[in-house]
C-alpha cells in the first residue's frame, strides 16, 4: 500500500512547474481526501493507511498537514522526483481522474464541498476521525 505522502506528492508533482499552480495545504488535503474516498468506493479498500480527521476546514490528514504547514495558504513549493511505479495502473487512472475533476476547483470551493458531505458532517462536532467505512459507503452511493 502506498502512503498518503505518496499520493500528496503525485498531486504536487503534477502541479510542479505550472505557473498557475494553486495547490495549498488546504487544497492538497481535499485532493488526497477525494483520492482516498473514491479508491474506497471503487476498490473496496483504502488507498493508504493514514486517517482523516474532521477539522474546521474539512477533512485533514494530520501527517500531510504538518509536513506542509510551513507554506500556510500559499502554493506548496515542490521540486522532488516522484516514483510513479509505486502506483498501479488503476491507481494512476484514479489519481488522474481526481485531479481532472477536483483539481480545477479552488481550495475554498473544495472545502465547501466537503462541508456538505456526510463523512465530514458526521464528525464535525467532535473533530473526530472520519472512518474509512463511512467514506466508502457515502462515495459508493455518489457513484451510482
Amino acid at each position: 500500500m502506498v502512503s498518503a505522502r505518496n499520493v500528496a506528492e503525485y498531486f504536487l508533482s503534477d502541479a510542479n512547474g505550472r505557473e498557475d499552480s494553486d495547490i495549498s495545504n488546504l487544497k492538497l488535503q481535499k485532493l488526497i481526501y477525494y483520492a482516498q474516498a473514491f479508491h474506497l468506493a471503487i476498490f473496496d479498500k483504502p488507498f493508504f493507511g493514514e486517517d482523516f480527521e474532521a477539522w474546521a476546514h474539512g477533512p485533514v490528514c494530520p501527517e500531510i498537514y504538518h509536513n506542509y504547514k510551513q507554506f500556510g495558504a500559499s502554493p506548496i513549493e515542490f521540486n522532488s522526483v516522484v516514483d510513479f511505479n509505486l502506483f498501479s495502473k488503476d491507481q494512476l487512472e484514479l489519481l488522474d481522474e481526481v485531479n481532472d475533476v477536483y483539481g480545477q476547483f479552488s481550495a475554498s470551493k473544495l472545502r465547501n464541498m466537503t462541508h456538505s458531505e456526510a463523512p465530514w458532517l458526521d464528525k464535525e462536532a467532535t473533530a473526530g476521525t472520519i472512518e474509512k467505512s463511512s467514506m466508502m459507503e457515502f462515495y459508493k452511493n455518489r457513484l451510482k
